[in-house]
C-alpha cells in the first residue's frame, strides 16, 4: 500500500472513530432524557460525558433501574469507541504519515514565498543532476514530479522543495509558483509530455526562460515552436563529449575543469552590468583595468542585440546591457563585481 493510500485510510479511520464519540453523545443525551423527565438537556448531556470519560462524577438524579442499566451498556460502548480512538490516533502517528503531510504543508508554505527560483519538472537522472548542479551555484529549486518513488528521492536532498503532480497541468504549475519563477527545465523521458509542459508554462509566464530535454532530434523544432529557449539531447551531448576526449582532451578536461569541477576554486561565471556604477560611462575595459584591481579575467560578453563578443578588446567601451563572462576564484569574481558597482 503506496503512503497516499495509508494517509486515506487513516484519514477514513480517525473520521469514523471521532463520527462514533458524537454519535456515543448523542446517544447518551437523548437516552437520559427519555428515561427520566427530571432530565433536562443540560443535564443527560452531563451525565453522558462524564460516564462515557469514566469520571464519575455525582449523578445529578437519583438513577432508575432503567437508567442504572443504560449507564452500564453507554460505559462499555465508550471503552470499545475510545479504544477504537486511541487506536486509529496512534497508527496515525506511527505510520508517521501526520509528520510527512506536517512537512509537506510547510514546504507549500515555503514555495509561495519563492520568487526567481527554478522548476525542474522530472526528476530521473538529467533532472536530479540538474537540481546538483543548481544547488552548487546557490540556487532555490522545486521538483516537479508525479511519481512517489521519485519524490521518496527528492526528500532525502534537504536543500529541494517539491510538488508531486502531473508538470502539463496547470494547477501543479501553480503550487510551483511558476508566475516568480525566473526559470523552468523539464527533464521528462517523453518529448510529447516535454512539448506539454513547454506550452503550458509559456502560456502561464510569457518571461520565463524554459529548457527542455529532447530524445529525437525531429522534437527540437516542436519544441521551441512550443516556447523553449533551449532544447538538449542527452545522448547528442554525451557523444559529443566522447568524440572530444579523443579528438581534443587536454580542450575537454580544461572546460570541464572550468565549468564542471571548480578546480582550485577557478570558475566561470556571468556577470551582469546592469548596475554599472556612473564613474564607468563611456569608459573602455582597459581605462577600467579590471584585471589589475579584480584578478579576474573578462573572456567574453553578450551585447544588447544578444551578440557574442569572444576575448573582446580592450578598447569596448562597457554599457548596462552588456553580460560579461568573467574567469576567477571566487574572491576576484566578487571584487569584480564590488568594481562594476561601486566603481572602486
Amino acid at each position: 500500500m503506496n503512503k497516499q493510500k495509508i494517509w486515506e485510510e487513516n484519514i477514513k479511520t480517525l473520521s469514523i472513530s471521532m463520527s462514533s464519540v458524537v454519535l456515543a453523545l448523542l446517544i447518551g443525551t437523548v437516552g437520559f432524557m427519555l428515561l427520566d423527565d427530571a432530565y433536562s438537556f443540560i443535564d443527560a448531556l452531563y451525565m453522558t460525558v462524564i460516564t462515557i470519560s469514566t469520571v464519575g462524577f455525582t449523578e445529578v438524579h437519583p438513577m432508575t433501574s432503567a437508567g442504572k442499566l443504560f449507564t452500564i451498556f453507554l460505559i462499555f460502548v465508550s471503552f470499545g469507541i475510545f479504544g477504537y480512538l486511541a487506536s486509529a490516533i496512534t497508527r496515525f502517528i506511527l505510520d508517521g504519515v501526520f509528520r510527512r503531510n506536517l512537512k509537506d504543508y510547510r514546504i507549500v508554505r515555503s514555495i509561495e514565498k519563492l520568487s526567481g527560483h527554478v522548476i525542474v519538472c522530472g526528476f530521473g537522472r538529467n533532472g536530479r543532476q540538474a537540481c546538483i548542479e543548481l544547488i552548487a551555484h546557490g540556487e532555490n529549486v522545486v521538483v516537479v514530479d508525479s511519481m512517489e518513488s521519485s519524490i521518496d528521492k527528492v526528500r532525502l536532498m534537504p536543500e529541494l522543495l517539491f510538488v508531486q503532480g502531473d508538470a502539463t497541468q496547470e494547477d501543479v504549475l501553480n503550487m510551483a509558483n511558476i508566475s516568480t519563477a525566473k526559470a523552468l527545465i523539464t527533464a521528462i523521458p517523453n518529448d510529447a509530455e516535454n512539448v506539454y509542459v513547454v506550452l503550458t508554462a509559456r502560456e502561464m509566464n510569457s518571461t520565463i526562460k524554459i529548457i527542455s530535454r529532447s530524445e529525437m532530434s525531429q522534437s527540437d523544432n516542436k519544441l521551441k515552436r512550443a516556447g523553449a529557449d533551449n532544447v538538449i539531447m542527452p545522448d547528442r551531448l554525451g557523444g559529443q563529449q566522447m568524440a572530444k576526449l579523443v579528438a581534443q582532451p587536454d580542450v575537454v578536461e580544461f572546460l570541464d575543469n572550468i565549468l564542471l569541477q571548480s578546480t582550485k576554486g577557478v570558475k566561470l561565471e556571468e556577470v551582469s552590468c546592469i548596475d554599472l556604477s556612473a564613474c564607468f560611462a563611456g569608459k573602455s575595459i582597459r581605462e577600467l583595468n579590471v584585471r589589475d584591481k579584480s584578478g579576474a579575467n573578462i573572456i567574453g560578453l553578450k551585447d544588447e542585440g544578444g551578440a557574442y563578443v569572444y576575448n573582446p578588446s580592450p578598447e569596448i567601451v562597457l554599457d548596462k546591457s552588456f553580460h560579461l563572462f568573467v574567469l576567477g576564484n571566487k574572491e576576484q569574481v566578487y571584487n569584480l563585481k564590488q568594481l562594476l558597482v561601486e566603481g572602486i
